[in-house]
């Protein structure tokens, strides 16, 4: 039976065990750009299969939230360098997690106090994080603007841009595209968000074609063996809905077979909540038969509120990786802590957002001995 501790190969990234770090904004980047204690923080949990960073806006417009680090000026660049070489000192493997967040931002955070974008002028009833004076809260989202047709391929270029910087500058050994959790690519794909009337709206086709279009420029560039991506099909994270979602993903993962992707991200019911969604059933077994029965080779990466026997049992029936997200928080060592069934440290939600080493990179470690 396969093991969370057995190797696998996704793509071109060799992984030493199927346990990976999801995505964790911490905002912790100042002036977007990162910094040596994020260094310490990723290094610290190197021994995970694979290491997948923060989300990481592609351009200024893609920012969302205070202190986020970004993926778009040479400063940036050489502060990640820092953080993936740190990571590789440890033997490990690190891709970062490229994001444009659509509509889900404040004016405050935009170029020139611009409104943010999104697919239609639809305001997203959820709240994004903002610092002032130095203290941290929580805020409205702005009212976006629709994005007219021609500013697309400019979006799609921004992808292109942050993943090829990402490898060759950066040093990352991959990356992956974040298409979930209510942010521009999935404000595309779901009806909740896209009320468009052209080429990007209506139609199932029509509303995964921008997301299509990211992911082969972006495996084009750096090769799809590089890339993963992370999907969520009924999630209602930041006011995202789709009217049926089963047939459009499964057409996005068919369309997506060809490209020789590293791995899928699969963010199994409520992000961060409830694995079931009531109202919302989504037959996961039924997506990853899609995804095989076309073709792809990748990884098939499961997430949501998983623990050792949970994962265990996924591994068993078809999943190739499984994401921890919280238990990494405050568990640098997590696999080390699962190898030996240890107990866990439990994070401080206090120090979640914002702040320095306290509650980021002072959890203990299990004693050698």
């Amino acid at each position: 039976m396969t093991s969370l501790f057995d190797p696998l190969q996704a793509g071109t990234l060799h992984l030493p065990n199927r346990i990976v770090m999801a995505p964790l904004t911490r905002n912790r980047a100042p002036g977007a750009v990162p910094t040596p204690l994020m260094a310490e923080y990723y290094a610290q949990r190197a021994t995970a299969g694979l290491l997948i960073t923060e989300a990481t806006p592609v351009s200024p417009q893609g920012q969302g939230y205070a202190d986020v680090p970004g993926m778009y000026t040479t400063e940036q660049l050489a502060a990640w360098r820092k953080v993936t070489d740190a990571v590789h000192a440890q033997g490990g493997r690190i891709v970062v997690q490229l994001w444009h967040v659509g509509r889900v931002s404040h004016t405050s955070l935009q170029p020139g106090g611009q409104q943010p974008v999104a697919p239609s002028a639809i305001t997203a009833k959820t709240k994004t994080y903002l610092i002032e004076n130095g203290v941290g809260s929580f805020a409205p989202t702005s009212e976006p603007r629709a994005l007219d047709a021609a500013e697309l391929p400019g979006i799609v270029q921004d992808f292109r841009h942050a993943a090829r910087h990402a490898v060759a500058t950066a040093g990352f050994d991959g990356v992956e595209i974040h298409g979930a959790n209510g942010y521009l690519l999935d404000q595309f794909l779901k009806t909740g968000a896209n009320h468009r009337q052209d080429a990007y709206g209506g139609s199932i086709e029509n509303r995964a074609r921008l997301l299509l279009e990211v992911m082969r420029a972006v495996a084009g560039e750096i090769g799809g063996g590089r890339v993963g991506l992370r999907l969520s099909p009924v999630t209602p994270a930041n006011d995202i809905v789709d009217a049926d979602p089963q047939p459009l993903f499964d057409h996005v993962v068919r369309e997506l077979a060809p490209l020789g992707l590293a791995y899928l991200h699969v963010i199994e019911g409520a992000t961060g909540g409830p694995r079931e969604v009531e109202g919302r059933p989504f037959d996961y077994v039924a997506l990853r038969k899609a995804w095989r029965d076309a073709g792809a080779k990748g990884a098939w990466m499961v997430n949501n509120s998983y623990d050792k026997p949970l994962a265990e049992l996924s591994l068993a029936t078809g999943a190739d990786l499984v994401a921890f997200g919280r238990p990494y928080i405050a568990n640098p060592d997590l696999v080390e802590r699962l190898r030996a069934n240890a107990p866990l440290n439990t994070p401080d939600r206090a120090t979640f957002y914002g702040g320095g080493a306290a509650g980021y990179t002072d959890y203990p470690a299990l004693m050698k001995g």
